[in-house]
């Protein structure tokens, strides 16, 4: 076997664990050979560098020290029991947990010397952060514009989180994806501007790809005064109208009026105090209006026009002054906390205690989080976030084959039957401060009776067109439950004819434990899905993958997302329970999570994922911080997420604990010195 020379080890840490391990000493031969069978061989021995890893470019102690998001890389590979692969031969209990001691150790040291997150252009807030604001900004009584981020629609006012919990019965929308908006009182004469674009394994609120090109920016001028000057923007759509559009008294000093109107109106849109001289520009601009004949009224529409294309409203001004990172300051911690909770603007009580300097006060900043959590603004959180998260918008794309699945299109189009009820139980478990793992499995779904029926195998009765009424029911098999197993999640991971696994197992990797795999290799054939000749004629999905799976650039991914795509098998493309393929062949949805718990069945495999819980934990927990941030988790949040993770478990691993600890974590609180903003040609 060839030796590798002790100028190529890996870190001192690591390897003093393994000698220790081994029983051997520094006088003695290090454990290299170990490494190298596990690791070199296929990490940077002979050229050979798989999954883009070169363990031995880092020749010294000091470039793995450079590198924690490498090191947090192996931690992870390690743990889960994805490295070594299944064709290499394992180590045993007592090497993994000396080389993650190891690692570990080493990736503490790293984020000490180590530079912070990488900076990222300054926060512009997107579509539906921007109808969000300028709805509370102008207290509109109607929607700003139809928006499809907006998928479930209360018809009753059902979402009452500071009630602790959902009715039984909830009325909503009926309509596909974004249809229901079309419906819904708005200002006419108001259309969005295009929806940014959303990271591939994130959020439609990432910094580094929210755009301003010059179109948008001409687009944004041509939004703010279609806004105010919209034929039903008045007293009765708008509660700010008497008080801040109207003319004033006659006996009045009118230009005093408008720098004192518009100096409140810019604290709130500004998200804290505004200098004197900007009040001035603004009520200049008002007052010149004026002059040149046009009403009052019309005069602070126009300088509202303004403030509403302001960078300063479209962007967080949360920026460090130096290179070192720095802690927000009240008013910028105000800002993130609604921007993360309700997608807008802080309102009034906020803003007053970032003024006095309280809000940064553990204890202060707590109870204010849990008092927008109780706000009925915290439903747009409840539009936003699982819906990205459970990629739901994918089962818009879904098209069964009707005439194979003709039960399935119940309701003439039924996806948004199907989306609703994930959302809702993801509603659920905020309103009433559930543990998060409902969501891997729950005692309750929300189902309307055509989707109740649906899943029984029940004729359709007549459905509603504008509204339908979802029904909380009890759920007794781990078959059902939670959001993993619902209709929805099963039809869009599969295609119009059959199941995809690896489109399932991918899906779970990444939605529930933040594992997104790396893409295919581009000269890899999908899967052939005919016959070729009768011997194929009978295989199952499981023995065609098998085949698939045999290269060896591809058995790494497929061993890591297959097994969970296969413990899906016995729900069909549109999410039914069928104990056979069609053929008769049995399915065999058996396998191992982590390469460690077996599972034969559904509940076996849902048991498994709760008896990971601290590691669905995490991953939820850095998804919930990534959509917090506007940025992707790096190494250097790594252990703020440990604390997270703890303080969540200690109180019962519930959702607002949750979402309470990532308000209080350092990433939450502190800012960087920004790249530039990103801008489109």
């Amino acid at each position: 076997m060839k030796r590798i020379s002790m100028t190529r080890k890996l870190p001192l840490l690591i390897l003093s664990a393994l000698g220790v391990l081994c029983g051997v000493t520094h006088a003695a031969e290090p454990p290299t050979a170990l490494l190298q069978e596990h690791c070199f061989r296929c990490h940077g021995e002979a050229g050979k560098v798989k999954g883009k890893v070169n363990l031995l470019e880092r020749a010294t102690n000091k470039d793995f020290l450079a590198h924690p998001d490498l090191l947090a890389d192996l931690v992870r590979v390690i743990e889960d029991r994805e490295m070594p692969p299944e064709d290499e031969p394992p180590l045993s209990d007592a090497v993994r947990e000396a080389l993650l001691a190891g690692l570990n150790a080493t990736l503490a040291e790293s984020l000490k010397s180590t530079a912070a997150p990488p900076r990222t252009p300054v926060r512009r807030m997107n579509r539906f952060q921007y109808a969000n604001a300028v709805e509370d900004l102008l207290d509109l009584k109607v929607e700003l514009f139809a928006l499809p981020e907006r998928v479930v629609r209360e018809y009753d006012g059902y979402f009452q989180p500071a009630s602790g919990k959902m009715p039984d019965t909830v009325r909503v929308g009926n309509r596909p994806l974004g249809k229901s908006q079309l419906i819904a009182p708005r200002l006419a004469g108001v259309a969005p501007f295009p929806q940014d674009r959303r990271a591939e394994h994130g959020f439609d609120n990432r910094a580094d790809l929210i755009t301003l090109s010059p179109l948008l920016m001409e687009s944004f001028l041509t939004l703010s005064r279609s806004i105010v000057h919209s034929p039903d923007f008045g007293p009765a759509t708008s509660g700010i109208c008497k008080s801040f559009f109207a003319d004033p008294p006659p006996q009045k000093d009118v230009p005093a009026v408008i720098h004192q109107r518009l100096g409140r109106f810019l604290n709130r849109a500004f998200r804290g105090p505004v200098e004197r001289e900007v009040v001035k520009r603004y009520a200049a601009h008002a007052i010149a209006t004026m002059d040149g004949g046009a009403s009052f009224t019309h005069s602070m529409k126009e300088a509202v026009a303004a403030v509403l294309v302001s960078p300063r409203f479209l962007y967080l001004n949360e920026a460090a002054t130096g290179a070192a990172p720095e802690p927000l300051t009240d008013h910028e911690l105000a800002s993130r906390l609604a921007l993360f909770l309700w997608g807008s603007l802080p309102d009034e009580e906020l803003l007053a205690l970032a003024d006095e300097g309280k809000l940064r006060d553990p204890a202060v900043l707590a109870a204010q989080a849990a008092r927008l959590m109780n706000d009925r603004r915290m439903k747009r959180f409840c539009d936003s976030f699982p819906a990205q998260w459970l990629k739901i918008e994918h089962l818009v794309a879904s098209e069964p084959l009707r005439s194979k699945f003709k039960h399935y299109y119940f309701a003439g189009r039924p996806s948004n039957h199907v989306m609703l009820e994930p959302l809702l139980v993801f509603e659920t478990v905020f309103v009433e401060d559930r543990p998060i793992l409902d969501l891997i499995h729950s005692d309750f779904s929300y189902r309307s009776e055509g989707l109740d029926g649906f899943y029984r195998g029940q004729p359709p009765g007549p459905v509603k067109v504008l509204d339908v009424e979802f029904h909380r029911v009890p759920v007794t098999s781990k078959r059902e439950g939670g959001v993993i197993t619902t209709g929805a999640i099963m039809t869009m991971t599969s295609n119009a004819t059959r199941t995809q696994p690896i489109t399932r197992g991918a899906w779970v990797v990444e939605v529930i434990f933040n594992n997104p795999p790396p893409p295919p290799p581009a000269d890899v054939p999908p899967l052939d899905e005919e016959a070729k000749g009768p011997e194929d004629k009978n295989l199952t999905i499981r023995e065609k993958l098998i085949a698939h799976a045999t290269r060896a650039d591809c058995r790494s991914c497929h061993a890591k997302i297959d097994p969970y795509g296969f413990a899906l098998e016995h729900y069909d493309p549109v999410g039914l329970w069928r104990d056979t393929y069609e053929g008769g062949q049995p399915i065999d949805a058996s396998g191992l999570l982590f390469n460690q718990r077996p599972f034969a069945t559904i509940e076996e495999f849902k048991d498994g994922l709760l008896a990971e819980k601290d590691r669905f934990t995490r991953a939820f927990a850095a998804h919930l911080l990534a959509y917090a941030l506007g940025r992707e988790i790096k190494a250097a949040d790594h252990p703020a997420l440990d604390r997270i993770v703890a303080a969540t478990a200690a109180d019962g691993y519930r959702l607002r604990s949750l979402l309470t600890q990532i308000i209080l974590s350092e990433p939450f609180q502190t800012k960087f010195h920004p790249t530039e903003p990103k801008t489109a040609n």
